[in-house]
């Protein structure tokens, strides 16, 4: 299968710190599949809770696939993600710190054709690391434009 799906949330770069990467699978029930191939899903408000043991994703909006009979699903639902017990006990023991969250930057479809999804580390960052971050992407813009006119 061809990874053509490839939803992203490019405002987290910008918002947090991003500090380590997972990427994990997802437990989806009824249509949700066939909406996220049809990439009519975002998850630009999502982040993740770690809840009795096991890691969910929540606020992640999947679209209501068109086709679908009486047996549609929940467009906002949690969903669980599915990762190893050491990856889940290094999880828990980072949200306990106050401040710290996780963030998800990338939801794809793999090679076998499974739903993943890219999680991260992430702690918030102040007004002034964002102002840097915006003046780090202008001059880099201008750089590469100098080098272009050469």
């Amino acid at each position: 299968m061809k990874n053509q799906i490839n939803i992203q949330n490019k405002k987290a770069k910008f918002e947090y710190h991003l500090l380590e990467r997972f990427t994990a699978g997802m437990q989806l029930v009824g249509t949700e599949i066939k909406s996220i191939r049809a990439g009519k899903a975002s998850i630009k408000e999502a982040y993740c809770i770690f809840e009795s043991g096991e890691v969910w994703i929540r606020n992640m909006h999947i679209t209501e696939y068109g086709n679908a009979s009486f047996y549609s699903h929940q467009p906002r639902s949690d969903r669980k993600l599915l990762l190893n017990k050491k990856e889940i006990n290094k999880i828990e023991k980072f949200l306990k710190v106050k401040g710290n969250t996780i963030v998800p930057l990338r939801l794809f479809i793999s090679d076998k054709g499974w739903a993943k999804v890219e999680i991260a580390f992430a702690q918030g960052k102040k007004i002034y690391d964002k102002r840097h971050s915006l003046k780090e992407k202008d001059d880099k813009r201008s750089m590469d434009r100098a080098m272009k006119k050469l």
